[in-house]
C-alpha cells in the first residue's frame, strides 16, 4: 500500500468522474479473482455511489454474464470473449477498466486496444510490475507485489477509496 501513489489513484478517479460528467458508460473486466473483483467495482460503485438528487454512475462488469462470457469463449475464443461484448456496448468517450493482476491476460489486453481504438478511456489495474497492461491502459495503477493474493487484496481495497473518494466529491456537488 505505501508504493501506491495518491496521484496515480487520483488519475483513476478523474477518469470515472470524467466519464460521469459526460454521462458515458462504464466497463470493468476481469478473469478469476479479478472478475470477481470487477463485479464488486460495478456493486460498489453503482450502488455506494448514490446522491439523492443526482444522476448515477453507468457502469456493468462484464464479467456478470456466465452464459455470454461462455458463448463468446467457445464460439470464437476465450481472448476475444470480453472484445466482443464490447462490440454490443461500447461507445466513443466511455471507459474501460481492466483488472489483471500479472498485467498480460490476452482478453484483457485485447479488450484494452478494442477500446482505445474506439476512442474509449482506458484504465489498468495490475501487479507484477505492470505487464503489458502498463503500455496498453491509458492509466494504469500497479502493486508492488509479485503475490497474487496481495495484488487482489489491494484491488479490492482501491475499489473501496475509488466509491469513497467519489462518493464524497459528489456529496460536495450537492453542497
Amino acid at each position: 500500500m505505501d508504493s501506491l501513489s495518491v496521484e496515480d489513484i487520483r488519475q483513476v478517479i478523474d477518469r470515472i468522474m470524467n466519464a460521469y460528467d459526460r454521462d458515458q458508460q462504464i466497463f470493468v473486466i476481469g478473469n478469476g479473482g479479478s472478475a470477481s473483483t470487477a463485479s464488486h467495482f460495478a456493486c460498489d460503485l453503482g450502488k455506494g455511489t448514490i446522491v439523492q438528487g443526482q444522476r448515477r454512475l453507468r457502469i456493468m462488469s462484464l464479467t456478470d454474464n456466465v452464459a455470454v462470457m461462455t458463448a463468446w469463449a467457445n464460439d470464437v475464443s476465450y481472448d476475444d470473449m470480453f472484445v466482443e461484448q464490447l462490440k454490443n456496448l461500447l461507445n466513443p468517450g466511455d471507459l474501460v477498466i481492466g483488472i489483471s493482476a500479472s498485467g498480460n491476460s490476452p482478453n484483457i489486453l485485447k479488450a484494452i486496444d478494442y477500446a482505445r481504438s474506439r476512442k474509449a478511456m482506458t484504465v489498468g489495474l495490475t501487479g507484477f510490475g505492470g505487464g503489458k497492461l502498463v503500455a496498453a491502459a491509458d492509466t494504469c495503477i500497479v502493486v508492488d507485489s509479485d503475490d497474487y493474493g496481495p495484488v487482489e487484496d489491494i484491488h479490492l481495497i482501491l475499489d473501496h477509496i475509488f466509491r469513497l473518494w467519489i462518493h464524497e466529491e459528489l456529496l460536495q456537488r450537492n453542497a
